[in-house]
């Protein structure tokens, strides 16, 4: 049997009772970087087994766990952080435990996702989730076929790379689209800064540097 475990996206109380209690009773956790998870790990005297399982080794270790689960044992996924599948390891070895006939459970928790949109003030009844913009081909079509979408947009983005994509998003979304940039949510120096596309284009421009995880959230297209 697999279980995915989602892991805080900062803050090490964001995690539920039941992970913890999962990630102490199974018999192996996979884990994107056992040195990041072992710090959590550590923090809740949880002394399971770990391996390694990340996007460069996912096809060669997917079927020595397949073979783990199918002699009995339980596996955990995590990542380093959020939720196994959401722009991370994790729907590799899930569709080759459906294809093997391995049960899958899935936890509710932690995603960096759902807190961006909500704190945005943007409307989230109804939204689309992109992960990452393709960075080289494609990048400018999927931006164009986005910007007639009604749906609140979200994004995750690099801190390298945030100037040049909201410079891209206001040239064709339009200057002033609402749009809210998320900075290390849950942890010590979060920040939340919203404007039009321009108004957050001009601001992260002027950076020397921008640090820690990006969730871009832009409001749709009004019609």
């Amino acid at each position: 049997m697999l279980t995915l475990v989602p892991t805080p996206i900062g803050n090490l109380e964001d995690i539920t009772l039941r992970a913890l209690r999962v990630l102490k009773e199974v018999d192996l956790i996979a884990c994107e970087d056992t040195r990041t998870s072992g710090v959590l790990l550590s923090h809740y005297d949880i002394r399971t087994a770990t391996t390694s399982y990340h996007a460069h080794n996912e096809h060669k270790k997917t079927p020595q766990l397949i073979e783990l689960m199918k002699a009995g044992q339980h596996l955990a996924l995590i990542t380093d952080a959020g939720t196994p599948g959401i722009s991370d390891p994790g729907f590799y070895l899930t569709r080759a435990c459906v294809q093997n006939d391995v049960p899958v459970e899935a936890l509710p928790g932690a995603s960096a996702v759902l807190p961006a949109l909500t704190v945005s003030g943007l409307p989230c009844d109804r939204f689309v989730f992109e992960g990452f913009l393709p960075q080289k081909k494609g990048r400018q079509t999927r931006i164009r076929e986005l910007s007639t979408d009604p749906r609140t947009l979200v994004l995750y983005e690099s801190p390298y790379r945030i100037a040049k994509t909201l410079g891209h998003l206001a040239e064709v979304f339009g200057t002033e689209r609402p749009a809210v940039v998320a900075r290390e949510l849950s942890k010590k120096f979060e920040e939340v800064r919203r404007g039009t596309l321009e108004e957050l284009h001009t601001y992260y421009d002027a950076q020397h540097r921008v640090r820690g995880e990006i969730v871009l959230v832009v409001g749709g297209h009004e019609g």
